[in-house]
């Protein structure tokens, strides 16, 4: 397998759990993000249960943007591909591309993720602020519960207004804190060594994506608040962490300090969608 380029303690947890475990592996082999959940209350806190959840997400996340057979789609921090399997599935004629900076994603990505219904699909290994592809080439890009992880905001949005045909949308999700917790300094960190989710910066407000999208040449069409719906996320983490069988201090604390937050509603997690002007 390649080898990573980037600090994502966490990615290197599941890579290596995740052939060594059923459970694990049933959880995390297609999506590695939060789930979603129509009626929380229903959720049962199983390896099945998360799976399915986490790929509803997927298609909630998409689902914000035009999709459409025959469309160009740019998937930026793709992880094991789930999303693009997901469109892969779904819809027909796509021209597909996963994107990420750690190769070994893409590695995994590749060995299950078959194209069909005449979709072609490339994985390319790149920085999100730096896209390698040519200007106004693409109708769609997605980024799922990943954007918090990029070097700048702002420059990957300049970036993916670049590669955007003119019409073109933008479908992201992120956790977006209150104008009260915003400011605090835990909720951005480059510290990687010292972080089980890597660097990350999830200081980002609605109002500021706001201005972002003013500053980038988007229109914010979209924005959906699905904290709710996400929350059993945390139930089935701790199940799964039980799973594992190890303890990661970082991973506890930081995990448990989102929930907190969530659960307060200070910090919330957004589907947001951008027009391209």
């Amino acid at each position: 397998m390649a080898q990573s380029t980037v600090n994502l303690p966490y990615f290197d947890l599941l890579l290596d759990f995740i052939d060594q475990s059923p459970t694990i592996k049933t959880a995390f082999n297609r999506h590695v993000h939060w789930g979603y959940w129509p009626n929380p209350q229903q959720a049962r806190f199983t390896a099945e249960d998360f799976a399915i959840a986490a790929e509803r997400l997927s298609r909630e996340v998409y689902g914000a943007a035009a999709i459409a057979n025959g469309q160009t789609i740019v998937d930026v921090g793709c992880g094991f591909g789930g999303t693009i399997a997901s469109l892969n599935e779904h819809f027909a004629d796509l021209k597909l591309t996963g994107v990420n900076i750690d190769p070994r994603q893409l590695d995994r990505a590749k060995e299950w993720v078959t194209p069909q219904n005449n979709n072609v699909i490339n994985w390319v290994e790149a920085n999100a602020i730096d896209l390698p592809f040519d200007d106004a080439s693409v109708d769609i890009v997605l980024a799922v519960e990943c954007i918090f992880h990029f070097p700048d905001r702002q420059q990957f949005l300049k970036e993916v207004r670049r590669v955007l045909k003119p019409g073109g949308q933008l479908a992201i999700s992120d956790f977006l804190p209150s104008d009260i917790l915003a400011n605090i300094p835990l909720l951005k960190t480059s510290l990687a060594d010292y972080s089980f989710y890597g660097g990350f910066d999830i200081s980002c407000t609605i109002n500021s994506y706001r201005d972002l999208a003013q500053k980038t040449g988007f229109c914010l069409a979209l924005e959906r608040d699905i904290t709710g719906e996400t929350l059993p996320t945390y139930d089935c983490l701790r199940q799964l962490g039980a799973e594992l069988k190890q303890f990661e201090p970082s991973a506890l604390f930081q995990t448990l300090a989102l929930e907190f937050v969530s659960r307060l509603r200070l910090l919330n997690y957004w589907i947001l969608k951008f027009d391209r002007w």
